[in-house]
């Protein structure tokens, strides 16, 4: 029992378990469909808010460039299912068909040789990956090695995001340009559009989000962990122990990347669409707050700020579509001001001691239970004599 108290403490699965009760129960029994499935979208965007508390929080490296790998992990799914919703027999209307319809819009002629690799589905899941690590890489090591640092490393990651978004949307032809990839409706002949598939897409997208969670913990636990928050803290310190800085960075700056596809991925296949407006500055902006929101340095809290931040988005727009935009800002900064360490912040800082001095408080005012009082046990001294009547010595006459 005790060990089974120890693990649950070291790895933090009783806030998990509770996020797991209401992703997986709450929700789905109180929510229709249509919410559901916006809930399910905004779980996507968790998947980026952990992978900044990975990076942010716990390396100290901020990168205000998240969009971009979230948009290369939607547009390289988006890929998959905009090819095979473009098979010969649905688009014979076209000029060349066989290709996508913006390609035929475009005069393109022919698929381009890019394209191909993704008619199958184990490179596009690989390319989810693999696309927005390559290019983490190629950035964090270029700047990294050169000690690039600080608020440098976060404007070059914020034009990076600039860059991809106005190169997709320059190369319509061959990316969807600013209206991105639209109509995509099967997976492998599987309807994503209906119903039962939409509740499918969900449970899929809190599993994995919730494995993404517990192995973000086990490195945080490890010695891996242990030396990115030494880093974060005494940079010169670890490097003057032998290791190299720029190692880590990468790897957490390659780790937060991954996340985003995945997100990104999981975003295309629930809404059925990715565009450029989810890679630039803007949407990268936001991916910032919600960590900052929820915490950046609790996994978990970075769940509920993504949550919290978009539901916030939705019925603002919804009641106040005129003041919607100011409603955000105040909440954003209201947040950061009252909690600079976020949702967690509140709990661990606030919630948590209050909880202890209160049953502490109980303790000592409830009346203590006095036991009865025991009466004094005499000892004999020797052995009982009884009274003898005169004349009697004890024996039979």
């Amino acid at each position: 029992m005790h060990s089974l108290k120890a693990l649950i403490n070291r790895y933090q699965l009783g806030s998990l378990l509770l996020l797991t009760l209401l992703l997986v129960v709450a929700l789905p029994l109180s929510l229709d469909i249509f919410r559901l499935n916006l809930v399910g979208k905004y779980l996507t965007y968790a998947f980026v808010a952990i992978g900044l508390v990975m990076l942010w929080g716990y390396s100290g490296v901020l990168s205000l460039g998240q969009g971009v790998f979230f948009g290369l992990g939607g547009y390289a799914m988006a890929m998959f299912l905009k090819l095979e919703a473009s098979d010969p027999e649905s688009t014979k209307i076209q000029s060349t068909p066989g290709i996508p319809d913006f390609m035929d819009w475009n005069q393109v002629t022919e698929l381009p040789t890019f394209w191909l690799p993704f008619k199958h589905f184990p490179f596009a899941l690989a390319a989810v990956i693999a696309l927005p690590t390559l290019l983490a890489w190629i950035i964090s090591f270029a700047m990294f090695k050169r000690r690039v640092g600080g608020v440098y490393f976060a404007i070059i990651t914020q034009a990076v995001a600039l860059i991809v978004s106005v190169l997709i949307i320059g190369q319509q032809g061959y990316t969807g340009g600013v209206n991105g990839m639209t109509d995509l409706k099967t997976l492998l002949g599987w309807d994503i559009r209906t119903d039962s598939a939409k509740y499918i897409l969900y449970f899929v997208c809190v599993g994995m989000l919730i494995g993404t969670i517990l192995l973000c913990r086990w490195i945080q636990i490890s010695k891996l962990g242990t030396l990115l928050l030494a880093m974060r803290d005494k940079e010169d310190r670890v490097r003057f122990s032998g290791y190299d800085v720029a190692n880590f960075r990468i790897f957490a700056f390659c780790l937060a990347a991954a996340l985003s596809g995945i997100g990104g991925a999981l975003f295309t296949l629930q809404v059925g669409f990715m565009s450029p407006s989810f890679v630039g500055i803007v949407p990268s902006i936001e991916m910032v707050i919600f960590a900052a929101v929820g915490g950046r340095m609790s996994l978990v809290g970075a769940v509920y700020g993504a949550l919290l931040v978009n539901w916030g988005k939705t019925v603002f727009s919804e009641s106040f579509p005129d003041l919607w935009l100011f409603l955000m800002a105040a909440l954003f900064i209201g947040v950061t001001m009252a909690f600079p360490m976020g949702l967690a912040g509140v709990w661990t800082d606030k919630i948590v001691p209050w909880w202890k001095s209160r049953r502490t408080a109980v303790g000592k005012s409830s009346p203590a239970v006095s036991k009865p009082e025991a009466k004094p046990r005499v000892e004999p001294t020797g052995p009982a004599t009884p009274d003898i009547p005169p004349g009697v010595n004890g024996q039979g006459a």
